[in-house]
C-alpha cells in the first residue's frame, strides 16, 4: 500500500513528458526527495526515502535528482491513513504547496542572492586584470 513520488512529478522545470504530474503553477523549482520526505512525515505519513533510486526518465545522473519517496497512502483493509489525503494527486499537491515553506528553502533563498552579486563582481575584476 506504498505510493512512489519521485521529485521529478513535483518539478516546475520539467514538462508533462518528461514527467511531471501537477500543474506547472502549482509545482516546485528542484525539489529533493529529503524535502519531500520532511513535508510528509510532518504531516504524519508513515515514510521511506530510497536515496539510490532514480526516475526512469531523468537523463541527469546528479545526485541532486536521485532519490525516491515512498508513502503509505492506505492500509492494509484499503482505507486511507490520513482522511485529509485520499488519493495519490492529493499528497503531491500538498507537498508542492509546503516544500517552498520549509525552513532550507527560505535560508537558500536569501543566501544565493549575495552569492550572486559576489560572482557578478568577481568576473568584473578578472577582465579588468586581463587587459
Amino acid at each position: 500500500r506504498f505510493i512512489c513520488i519521485y521529485p521529478a512529478y513535483l518539478n516546475n522545470k520539467k514538462t508533462i513528458a518528461e514527467g511531471r504530474r501537477i500543474p506547472i503553477d502549482k509545482a516546485v523549482e528542484n525539489p529533493t526527495s529529503t524535502e519531500i520526505q520532511d513535508v510528509c512525515a510532518a504531516v504524519g505519513f508513515n515514510v521511506l526515502v530510497e536515496k539510490n533510486k532514480m526516475y526512469p526518465r531523468e537523463w541527469n545522473r546528479d545526485v541532486q535528482y536521485r532519490g525516491r519517496v515512498r508513502i503509505q497512502l492506505k492500509q492494509d483493509d484499503g482505507n486511507p491513513c490520513l482522511p485529509q489525503f485520499p488519493t495519490r494527486k492529493s499528497v503531491m499537491l500538498y507537498a508542492a504547496e509546503t516544500i517552498p515553506k520549509l525552513k532550507t528553502r527560505t535560508q537558500k533563498m536569501g543566501g544565493s542572492e549575495q552569492s550572486l552579486q559576489q560572482g557578478e563582481g568577481g568576473k568584473k575584476g578578472k577582465g579588468k586584470k586581463k587587459k
